[in-house]
């Protein structure tokens, strides 16, 4: 059974998504605030946090630097789940750190889904992590491996978030230079980035055959 951790500074949404996560069968660690929620983690390790942006004194985006800042909490993955429209400047500049944005309001089987998918990709890194040590790949490889297939996906996520938020494919829709040149810039990234995952998978893919022929 996962554990999650819900980070709101408001009492009733925070209890709202305590119910719908325990209802899905995850445990739930509540925390009202990001000083909270900072002082829960030092005895705490939930499996996955849901962060809001949108909290005072301190709000989500300064939360989650301070948990990817410290060695201790740095792995835990962080869910942005908020009511706040994402911009292209802060899915440049937090993506890195994220594993999701979510958008409230948000149906039960919408935020179980948007958990399973992080819980179950970052299995799934893992796992071709694993078999690709044990068949003796580049230390250093592995890590960009793992890297971009994470980043990869949340960069996607975000870019199509950001094109739906911005209507960017509606021609009647006047789009500022500023964003469109960042959400274009995304794109190419992910472009480069697949290009480079795809040379890693086959590297690894020719290691991993021989090591089966002997």
């Amino acid at each position: 059974m996962y554990t999650i951790m819900v980070v709101d500074d408001s009492p009733f949404i925070v209890d709202v998504f305590v119910t719908m996560l325990e209802r899905g069968g995850y445990r739930t660690v509540a925390a009202y605030g990001g000083e909270e929620c900072l002082e829960i983690l030092k005895t705490v390790t939930p499996d996955l946090i849901l962060l809001d942006i949108m909290m005072e004194p301190m709000d989500g985006w300064e939360t989650l630097e301070r948990i990817k800042e410290n060695l201790s909490t740095k792995e835990i993955p962080v869910l942005m789940l908020t009511a706040k429209q994402l911009t292209p400047v802060e899915a440049q500049e937090y993506g890195i750190y994220i594993e999701d944005y979510v958008l409230k309001p948000i149906t039960h089987r919408e935020l179980y889904d948007a958990i399973e998918h992080v819980l179950n990709r970052r299995q799934a890194i893992k796992s071709d992590v694993d078999i690709a040590r044990q068949s003796g790949f580049d230390a250093q490889v592995i890590s960009e491996y793992a890297r971009l297939s994470k980043s990869i996906d949340v960069n996607k996520r975000l870019l199509k978030i950001l094109e739906t938020t911005y209507n960017i494919n509606d021609v009647k829709m006047r789009v500022s230079e500023d964003i469109s040149r960042a959400i274009k810039s995304m794109e190419t990234n992910i472009k480069f980035q697949e290009g480079r995952l795809q040379q890693i998978k086959d590297e690894l893919s020719g290691t991993l055959s021989k090591d089966a022929t002997g």
